[in-house]
């Protein structure tokens, strides 16, 4: 008989109130600067219609260049904006008064591991908690271990 259990979906949230604080006031913080028009390293507001609402729902997120491609990473895994791009196929990377519409295609976890690991080497500072000590300097087998627990999504024009 298959085996017809769903696979366990990695989301970290901050544990604490001071976490959720400190992770609030920080986003808050990028996408105010963001939406000035000024990047911190490559930031962008995303903004995806909701699947349920239809609103747009906004959150700051890092995009990544990696050999001639765009791509935004998920690194508390798979959290609303994550299930928002899925069911909208893309959404909007807004950066001061302007707005990129773009579609989302995601990637299959073969193909992470060199994505992973350039957005770990650009942002593992900032991000590196939530890969529970993988960092760029790992292999291609441990990178595509931990895949699954990574949404990835490729930027493409709209």
């Amino acid at each position: 008989m298959a085996d017809t259990a769903q696979p366990v979906r990695r989301y970290i949230t901050p544990t604490s109130a001071a976490g959720r604080l400190a992770n609030g006031l920080t986003n808050r913080l990028v996408a105010a600067v963001t939406r000035t028009g000024l990047s911190v390293w490559g930031s962008r507001v995303l903004a995806v219609r909701g699947r349920k609402s239809g609103e747009w729902r906004t959150t700051p997120v890092n995009l990544l260049s990696h050999d001639g491609e765009r791509y935004l990473v998920a690194p508390r895994g798979h959290t609303q904006w994550v299930r928002n791009i899925r069911v909208a196929g893309g959404g909007e990377l807004r950066l001061g008064r302007r707005s990129e519409a773009f579609r989302a295609v995601e990637l299959a976890d073969a193909d992470k591991p060199a994505v992973l690991r350039a957005y770990l080497k650009r942002w593992k500072m900032e991000v590196g908690v939530f890969f529970d000590g993988v960092g760029p300097d790992a292999s291609d087998a441990e990178l595509l271990r931990i895949a699954p627990g990574y949404p990835v999504f490729r930027v493409l024009p709209a």
